[in-house]
């Protein structure tokens, strides 16, 4: 393809697995043990981090697809993957390009290596995770690998560190960090920097102990590793009770850190406190959980913070990457770093500091004494880039939802509410926005030095919680507890947005909405460009300075992923992996694409939605004993309808994760995958009761429903 313009995309969408690498290629080249300078270096002919550099801002200099041409283009190639097809699947990763050769994973664990010339699979790992993996929050998903000293490295859902061969796609190494069983599950793509590999842990939701762990890239030895909820006699201990709840504190990591080489510093930010909108047993702020951690990268001593929010009651994990880049502020320039948050705000910090660029003032929020709620919580003063308010039709859908756990049917009160109130314990509900959707979910977020914006996407979620469900009578790791039932607006169907923000202000410069959510990570270019993918399965392409849309393409399956952009053979090229994504309810598939100016291939049909938003088996009927089959993420039942008076419902998980059941006020345990349960119901009068599954997320997702009482 010498002389052509091309911009790769690579849209790969997703099935399932087995653990040992096929094939192989001696042509690959191996990466070399990278110096910093080339870590931190803007991508050209290859993207060797997960965001582009060091920095994590996803901006490639490259400028030959630009706003005058970026409306040409067309496929150039479309291939299969057949991995990670089916609905518990999210297709979330990120590629890495190292000379020629494209990276990426998919939702089951399967790592492939692809010729960006031709599309051709070079070696292909398969991961054969085990499906009875139950302790995974948002649907299977992997958000990528890192590359260093002729390896890929990759984390999987079951705990585990994995090196390949980056040749042949054989192990080299593995270590296991934790166990699936305990909680431990591993989503977010590995860093490679100094010799050593960095990654964060997953599950929050299942009572784990946070933390970033760093190793020898070349033998997977353990070199340091800092807890994110710190034990006795470490710096943010006295913000826990005194009592063992630390070791089952929360804080995962969910994504990939940044590093400025020049202080030393490695950065990443964390998820909620554990239990999960619980705060009944963890008095006090709960450091370092939903918050922004400097660390010294050679030795893992603590070096800042910045909370986001304190003592976190609404699941405001901080999940996206940190992003650094230079902002003049008030006449200063800043070296900074900033992240968007659930809480629909953007955090920009000085990162040799951690002090606010703009001012953060704490304010008074409303109060809990049951659920010891933090006096005071921070309020950015930067405008947020989503809406706090909860609008009448996120009422009118809470209201309903919230029906299913309340007694005939009846939900209580639901009064929308200001942000960071707490659950409520009577006839009356608060209602607030966001939800535990965001604001801002995993995607992420570039920086464009030319334009100095920040492009930002999200969602207008918003929920209710109602305190007291059932959580476990003694807390134990790898069980999911939830002390507050919340019923959500969902991941998919919200207003979604996408935000230009001016990192010299904090103001916004342009928003785009759309009537679904923003599901997507965006990368900018110096084309004046930035790209990013909508639930539909569109990847678009939009003016970096005003926001005008330039180029859609539909690519076939729910485009909720990141494009890379690179060099290849002296032209501009991109990469896009868009899988679908089971929380957000997009459509599946198994398809990689590679886009240029000069492509032949036209657009394809949009993907078919499975199950995540629409249940099947509505069938007439009257039996008193009704079979009720979950999954991701769906319901199915023998009969919608029955007479008054009591009704059996025997449920099966047979999903991938846990699940429960819940109509007219009752809840089954939560059941995990291939068991069941059973839930007698008297219904004393006819009508129509809303049945769901509480685990957050999941009845937005899908699992829902309404079942009529004759």
């Amino acid at each position: 393809m010498a002389g052509i313009t091309a911009l790769v995309v690579v849209a790969v969408i997703a099935t399932l697995a087995v653990q040992r690498a096929s094939g192989g290629d001696s042509s690959i080249a191996a990466a070399p043990a990278f110096s910093t300078a080339q870590l931190a270096a803007r991508p050209g002919a290859n993207w060797i981090t997960n965001g582009g550099s060091l920095a994590n801002d996803r901006y490639s200099p490259l400028a030959q697809v630009n706003t005058t041409n970026v409306g040409r283009l067309k496929g150039l190639w479309h291939i299969h993957l057949k991995s990670g097809i089916a609905k518990q699947y999210s297709a979330e990763a990120q590629p890495l390009v190292y000379q020629g050769v494209i990276y990426t994973t998919t939702g089951a664990d399967d790592v492939f290596a692809i010729d960006a010339h031709t599309g051709k699979i070079k070696w292909t790992y398969k991961a054969h995770l085990n499906p009875k993996i139950s302790t995974i929050c948002c649907g299977w998903d992997n958000r990528g690998v890192a590359l260093g000293d002729g390896r890929v490295y990759f984390g999987r859902l079951d705990g585990k560190l994995v090196a390949l061969d980056q040749k042949t796609g054989k192990v080299d190494w593995s270590k296991q960090l934790g166990r699936w069983q305990d909680g431990d599950t591993i989503t977010n793509a590995p860093l490679y920097y100094n010799g050593r590999i960095y990654t964060g842990l997953s599950g929050g939701e299942y009572l784990i102990r946070g933390r970033v762990t760093a190793f020898s890239a070349k033998t997977g030895k353990e070199l340091w590793r800092f807890y994110t909820v710190p034990g006795p006699g470490q710096t943010g201990h006295d913000t826990w009770p005194a009592t063992n709840s630390y070791l089952q504190g929360g804080g995962p990591v969910w994504q990939t850190p940044a590093v400025d080489p020049s202080l030393g510093l490695i950065y990443f930010a964390t998820g909620n406190a554990a239990p999960d909108i619980d705060g009944r047993g963890r008095a006090g702020d709960n450091l370092f959980t939903s918050s922004i951690v400097a660390l010294n990268a050679a030795t893992g001593a603590y070096r800042w913070h910045f909370q986001e929010v304190h003592h976190d009651l609404w699941d405001y994990d901080a999940t996206s990457p940190v992003v650094l880049f230079d902002a003049t502020v008030g006449g200063t320039l800043h070296h900074a770093l900033a992240e968007p948050g659930k809480t629909g705000w953007l955090y920009m910090l000085d990162r040799a500091t951690g002090k606010p660029l703009f001012d953060i003032p704490e304010k008074a929020v409303p109060q809990s004494a049951l659920e010891h709620t933090a006096a005071t919580q921070p309020f950015p003063s930067n405008p947020p880039f989503i809406s706090h308010t909860v609008s009448k039709a996120e009422l009118a859908a809470i209201t309903s939802a919230a029906a299913a756990t309340s007694p005939a049917g009846e939900a209580p009160k639901v009064v929308a509410s200001p942000i960071f109130t707490p659950p409520g314990t009577g006839s009356s509900i608060p209602a607030v926005a966001p939800g535990p959707q965001g604001g801002t979910n995993w995607p992420t977020t570039s920086y464009n030095p030319q334009t100095k914006m920040l492009y930002v996407c999200a969602q207008n979620g918003a929920s209710a919680y109602l305190y007291g469900t059932h959580e476990p009578k003694t807390l134990k790791s790898g069980e999911a507890d939830f002390g507050s039932i919340p019923a959500a607006t969902g991941f998919g169907k919200n207003v979604g947005t996408l935000t230009a923000i001016e990192a010299n202000s904090g103001k916004i410069a342009w928003q785009k909405h759309w009537s679904t959510s923003c599901y997507s990570g965006s990368t900018t270019t110096g084309g004046n460009l930035v790209f990013s993918g909508r639930n539909g399965g569109q990847l678009q392409a939009f003016n970096a300075t005003t926001g005008k849309q330039l180029w859609s393409f539909q690519t076939g399956a729910g485009a909720n992923s990141t494009p890379t952009v690179f060099n290849m053979d002296g032209q501009e090229v991109a990469v896009f992996y868009a899988g679908g994504n089971s929380l957000a309810g997009t459509a599946h598939g198994d398809n990689l694409w590679l886009f240029g100016l000069n492509g032949k291939l036209g657009p394809v049909a949009p993907g078919a939605v499975e199950g995540a938003t629409a249940h099947a088996g509505e069938a007439a009927g009257t039996s008193r004993t009704i079979q009720v089959q979950g999954g991701e993420f769906f319901f199915k039942l023998s009969s919608q309808s029955a007479p008054k008076g009591k009704v059996t419902f025997v449920f099966k998980n047979v999903g991938h994760v846990q699940h429960d059941f819940a109509i007219d006020g009752k809840i089954t345990k939560l059941i995990s995958p291939g068991q069941k349960a059973t839930l007698a119901v008297d219904f004393a009068k006819a009508g129509k009761f809303p049945y769901l599954c509480t685990v957050p997320g999941h009845a937005a997702a899908g699992m829902k429903g309404t079942f009529t009482v004759h």
